[in-house]
């Protein structure tokens, strides 16, 4: 056990504090996180004024969360910590349909509504059909598979957010596939939006040079019995924010073809199929 901190034992002086009864996974993670937090200091020979200057972006941080805004996910969002993480935990074989984050607007038990059903309620927005198939790897139709919608209306704004200008459940609904495991529903074409930059993350980005918007998406979250659950996005192809989502959510298999329609009850089109992979697998 190294007895005094010098700088050359920095990792080593502080690890060796841990005691033996520490849970063998937390001890994994501190050792690791104190082993590149250090070498990070070192190898930016890192001042004690931008060591103040971080405790206080972090204090900032923790002051503005609530019980409505988690400014410690965006930051996470911002950094591509997020997607990482997404991404770790959810490698899937080739062909199937990839993972994104969930993202803060998510609402539990939504309303089930009748295949082919409108979600949007204000009837604002240009109307989209949004159909394909659920199937397995093998091009299986899935019965009985479920699929949680929810998406912005035409300002940039999901319902949780403006509650009492929209309705409540305003594009959102579950769909169930029947025997030919497709689905159709009738939404809006999604708009780009910026996340809340009025805060630290945000003033982050300014002295980054970044801009703080999402690429227009619809939401996506399929389940089905057997099936590994999926939680996605469907991006809008030839959106400008496309390879800058402020969050790194899109992935190029993501990018959905929203095609314009003449004499049809609505004005867009955008066909995609969902690819679930067996539990096993």
């Amino acid at each position: 056990m190294t007895r005094y901190f010098t700088e050359d034992s920095s990792v080593e002086s502080v690890n060796a504090r841990m005691g033996g009864d520490t849970d063998p996974r937390l001890a994994e993670i501190m050792a690791c996180l104190v082993e590149h937090l250090h070498a990070f200091a070192k190898e930016t020979h890192l001042t004690q004024a931008e060591w103040g200057l971080a405790v206080d972006f972090l204090t900032r941080t923790g002051q503005i969360c609530s019980g409505e805004r988690q400014e410690f996910i965006l930051l996470s969002d911002v950094l591509g910590l997020s997607m990482l993480v997404d991404a770790v935990n959810n490698r899937r074989p080739p062909g199937a349909t990839e993972n994104t984050v969930l993202g803060p607007f998510h609402v539990e038990n939504a309303p089930v509504r009748q295949m082919g059903d409108c979600i949007s309620l204000d009837g604002k927005g240009e109307s989209c059909l949004f159909e394909g198939r659920v199937i397995d790897p093998d091009g299986r139709p899935i019965k009985g598979a479920s699929i949680d919608v929810w998406s912005d209306n035409e300002d940039g704004f999901y319902d949780v957010q403006q509650p009492g200008i929209q309705p409540k459940w305003n594009n959102r609904g579950i769909f169930i596939t029947g025997d030919d495991g497709r689905y159709a529903f009738v939404g809006i074409k999604p708009v780009s939006y910026p996340i809340p930059d009025d805060g630290p993350v945000g003033k982050l980005l300014g002295k980054l040079g970044r801009h703080p918007y999402r690429p227009a998406h619809m939401h996506y979250m399929v389940k089905a019995r057997g099936h590994q659950d999926l939680v996605t996005h469907t991006f809008v192809g030839g959106d400008p924010y496309l390879e800058s989502d402020a969050v790194f959510g899109v992935k190029s298999t993501l990018v959905a073809p929203y095609d314009k329609r003449a004499d049809a009850d609505t004005i867009w089109r955008s066909p995609f199929d969902f690819v679930l992979v067996p539990q096993a697998a």
